[in-house]
């Protein structure tokens, strides 16, 4: 590895080891204190990078200005941002992260558990990898790429601009988030704070990704509610609910509709949780979809079946209630077309080729678009996320640094 990519690489296998994995049951903000470790980690690297301005406020949102050096008034302030948070699929502790230096293609077994093993038939990416250089966890966890790897990206990017002060640029916000992977990452930011004029998650996959569309995102609560009676004496009386629920359940479409049966631009709905008694039971959904006006069309298939449902079950009825989640950031990057030919052009610079993609979830550039910063994806080399076979590949986020160096210059030229 050149001096780039080994001091990401250390960088990254630093962080990975900070347990910072959110909890969705939580009702605090950020959701786990442990967060707040890694966080407090960053602060203190920023201030001996030089970013003097380094801080992190009540709710664990780290800030950083690496100054312009531009004579010119007038270039935008970029934010690059990423978020620190693991997700809870999968158990964050005591990850040991693992380098494969100069990876031959073979499939790799993890040592903790040698049934965990990242073969390249699942995994058809790592044969683009053969000679560089794999970061994965060691079989009991996943690694953290997720987004530790876009952490590690934008610290790199600070170090390397502050000892390169000769590379023109404009202002550079950094932002590093909790609570982005339980869906609350900008729920307390503060913009005004912030004060930038646009931005870049840095929270994708494959080399050369960029990503400008999300799903559209709502939450949908069906709940049935039965009539209870005492079961000795229920003959012509008792109603259920949890059976109602249950032949509601059994009527959803199984070929489609469903995250299983999904893929590219197609949404779905998925159920998420159950609860319930003999006199009510709920269900929750997410409802996704890449066009916001088919989220209401989604929605009207389960009220059409939880209509049938209470049907079979005379005296039966049901409820619903729909929570807006985020919107597809596509709705307001058409708006900045610059923002993403910008970064299109940065990678053309680095010698990157830019593969135009679409995030089937959401980021907090999805939200951070509709609070006034346009904000698409640009990849880290992240793959296998939320998992145990959860890799990275070093010369990816090294192309990703470099990639952030040229499109700071972009800005900087077209002001």
């Amino acid at each position: 590895m050149n001096d780039l990519a080994n001091k990401v690489a250390n960088r990254f296998m630093r962080y990975a080891q900070v347990d910072t994995q959110s909890d969705p049951a939580s009702t605090t903000f950020p959701s786990t204190a442990k967060q707040l470790d890694l966080s407090r980690m960053l602060v203190d690297e920023l201030l001996e990078i030089g970013i003097s301005d380094a801080m992190m406020d009540e709710f664990g949102y780290v800030f950083g200005t690496i100054p312009s050096n531009s004579d010119k008034s007038n270039v935008q302030t970029v934010c690059f941002c990423s978020h620190v948070d693991t997700a809870p699929d999968c158990s964050g502790t005591n990850v040991k992260p693992i380098l494969h230096k100069n990876f031959n293609g073979e499939d790799i077994v993890l040592p903790d558990d040698p049934s965990q093993v990242i073969t390249t038939s699942e995994h058809p990416y790592l044969l683009e990898k053969i000679g560089s250089d794999i970061i994965t966890a060691s079989g009991n966890t996943l690694l953290g790429a997720d987004d530790k790897a876009g952490v590690a990206i934008i610290m790199e990017l600070a170090r390397y601009l502050t000892d390169n002060s000769h590379i023109p640029h404009g202002d550079i916000r950094i932002l590093f988030t909790p609570d982005e992977e339980v869906g609350r990452g900008v729920d307390k930011l503060e913009m005004n704070r912030l004060n930038a004029n646009v931005g870049y998650t840095l929270d994708g996959g494959p080399l050369g990704s960029l990503e400008g569309d999300t799903f559209s995102a709502n939450a949908m609560t069906i709940t049935f509610k039965g009539i209870s009676a005492h079961p000795g004496y229920a003959k012509g009386k008792m109603v259920n609910a949890m059976k109602v629920l249950a032949k509601f359940m059994d009527s959803l479409p199984k070929d489609g509709f469903c995250p299983e049966a999904t893929s590219g631009k197609e949404g779905f709905v998925h159920p998420t949780g159950i609860s319930g008694e003999l006199e009510e039971a709920s269900v929750d959904f997410l409802i996704r979809d890449f066009d916001t006006a088919k989220l209401t069309a989604h929605q009207s298939v389960l009220n059409q079946l939880a209509q049938e449902a209470i049907e079979a079950f005379p005296g039966a009825r049901f409820e619903t209630r729909i929570t807006e989640q985020y919107r597809n950031m596509r709705e307001i990057l058409d708006l900045h077309p610059h923002v993403e030919a910008y970064a299109q052009e940065a990678m053309n610079r680095a010698g990157i080729e830019v593969k135009r993609d679409w995030v089937r979830g959401g980021t907090d550039g999805s939200r951070l678009s509709f609070m006034g910063l346009p904000c698409p994806n640009i990849f880290t080399g992240e793959m296998a996320i939320h998992s145990k076979h959860e890799y990275v590949c070093v010369q990816d986020m090294e192309a990703a640094i470099n990639t952030l160096v040229e499109l700071v210059q972009v800005y900087e030229e077209k002001a």
